[in-house]
């Protein structure tokens, strides 16, 4: 595979793009996800590998690549892998990918294009397009993608800056599924702000180690983060007279947010 992070002739008055790529088991997906981060036309970056406790050769490929900064800890899920990546990170701005998703060419400088317009930003988003690889015999290459793209409220579109990130808070790691959720539930609550921008900035491989998942990921889940994001709404201010306590903080529809990450 390709690879290489930034050399000593790269201009640095670029910011430092901190990738964080957690991986449980993802030997099958992890160097073309690489690859796509490699190939990005924003540099100077830092790349940085999270096993989350695999036994399969996923260490042995993230090593092997020049410019990876790779670590590992016992298996916890994607939120504590994430976590860990940011504890590690030096860069100001954030950035996360599975290990079985895939980066457009032009992702981080796109978004990085959105934050030089307006200053005020804390994060861009983009869209998803959810794609099959190896697609089924005889497809063409537009047959690999599946239906078509949508706004994505997840990891993998996200481009934060980092001072954002610490005052939000970690990802919660007590969730089993929609861990980010309920990130940008507190985010907006937190009052950063965000966009997203009508570019694909995330190819979601669909596989079928993920298929299942995606397929029993509840709505529960998803007003169980809701409800917890009232709760502290209520705990922090006092209910004014009048008030109608039963309403939710903005947040995308769980189709938008789309489905768990992996790990």
């Amino acid at each position: 595979m390709s690879g290489g992070g930034p050399t000593a002739g790269q201009a640095t008055e670029r910011p430092l793009v901190s990738v964080i790529i957690p991986v449980y088991n993802g030997q099958a997906y992890l160097a073309e996800a690489l690859d796509s981060v490699f190939a990005q036309t924003h540099r100077p970056l830092e790349v940085i590998v999270v096993d989350d406790g695999s036994t399969d050769r996923s260490a042995e490929i993230a090593r092997a690549v020049p410019g990876v900064r790779y670590c590992a800890q016992p298996h916890g899920g994607p939120g504590a892998s994430r976590n860990l990546g940011v504890s590690r990170a030096r860069g100001p701005f954030l950035a996360f990918l599975d290990a079985d998703d895939l980066w457009p060419v032009g992702k981080l400088a796109r978004q990085l294009a959105a934050f030089d317009a307006d200053p005020t930003l804390d994060i861009v988003y983009g869209h998803v397009q959810p794609f099959r690889r190896p697609a089924p015999a005889g497809a063409t290459v537009a047959d690999e993608r599946i239906g078509g793209s949508v706004p994505g409220y997840v990891p993998g579109t996200a481009l934060i800056r980092r001072e954002a990130f610490l005052r939000v808070g970690p990802i919660a790691t007590h969730w089993r599924v929609g861990e980010f959720i309920d990130w940008y539930a507190r985010a907006r609550e937190a009052g950063l702000n965000s966009l997203m921008v009508p570019e694909v900035l995330l190819k979601r491989r669909v596989h079928t180690e993920n298929l299942g998942i995606r397929e029993r990921v509840s709505r529960t889940d998803y007003v169980r983060v809701l409800k917890a994001s009232l709760d502290r709404r209520r705990a922090r201010t006092a209910r004014p007279a009048g008030s109608d306590d039963s309403t939710v903080p903005d947040a995308p529809a769980p189709g938008a947010i789309d489905t768990p990450s992996r790990g």
